[in-house]
């Protein structure tokens, strides 16, 4: 039997990890932002309160607000938070390990599976963790996300980009994913929303803040001086009358349920 082979290393681990950490003391600190995980977080509880079903347990990884699990325990659910780094009060998982604790009602991701190395893989391990009948939510990045700071870093590195911004999952993609990978009733949906950010540092400072820096195995060398004068003039350039530079967050909405038996 020929064994499939390993999945490209894209993602660094320890650098997700790492920029989880970081984006924690940063909280910690005060200085925290947590835009992304708000509007993630809050999505999933709109979504769950249209289907108006009730979880015995759940497994919900990533959710740095705990929005989503206190919402779940009100309801009367058993929630396990978890995350792929260290976090206070949270299990430590890996994506792309079977996950303990299961079988599970509900697995909701909130913004992790877009630095996966191996994406088929973790949703079937999600998949696997699920009882019959349960129900997978997963939200994450996806392609159409920051093009403004996209164009800028490109410009920057000139005539060689180097790789600074992570490859983003199509969305039709997506969803020809889960009927592969045995899901029932699978369902994909593409959102996003603006945001206003007064300077290339914001937005540098806020995505770090978010661990939504770069985690990639080959991150690049260093930008230059120079080159980050350009790419800050660049993204800048964009400005509009009220002096706020709009940039565009893009993401995707896996649902799909590990399928009940029929007799």
């Amino acid at each position: 039997m020929d064994i499939p082979p390993s999945p490209p290393k894209i993602f660094s681990r320890k650098r997700r990890v790492a920029a989880r950490l970081r984006m924690q003391s940063m909280a910690d600190m005060g200085s925290g932002v947590a835009t992304v995980a708000r509007e993630l977080a809050e999505d999933v509880v709109d979504r769950l309160g249209f289907l108006r079903e009730d979880f015995e347990n759940a497994l919900v990884l990533g959710d740095r607000t705990g929005a989503l699990a206190r919402h779940l325990d009100e309801g009367g659910t058993h929630v396990i938070s978890a995350d792929s780094a260290p976090l206070p009060g949270v299990t430590v998982i890996d994506e792309e390990a079977p996950l303990p604790g299961g079988p599970f009602s509900l697995i909701v991701s909130l913004g992790l599976l877009d630095t996966v190395n191996d994406l088929p893989g973790a949703l079937v391990l999600m998949r696997r963790a699920l009882k019959p009948g349960g129900l997978m939510i997963a939200s994450f990045g996806a392609a159409g996300s920051l093009p403004g700071l996209r164009a800028a870093m490109l410009t920057a590195d000139g005539e060689r980009p180097a790789p600074r911004i992570h490859p983003q999952v199509d969305v039709r993609a997506a969803g020809q994913l889960l009927t592969r990978l045995g899901f029932a009733d699978p369902v994909v949906d593409g959102w996003g929303f603006d945001i206003g950010f007064e300077s290339f540092d914001q937005i540098v400072g806020d995505l770090r803040a978010q661990g939504l820096n770069n985690v990639l195995a080959n991150s690049g060398p260093h930008l230059s001086r120079k080159a980050v004068h350009t790419a800050r003039t660049q993204f800048e350039a964009r400005g509009e009358e009220d002096g706020l530079i709009r940039e565009r967050f893009e993401f995707v909405t896996l649902t799909g349920r590990n399928p009940a038996p029929r007799f």
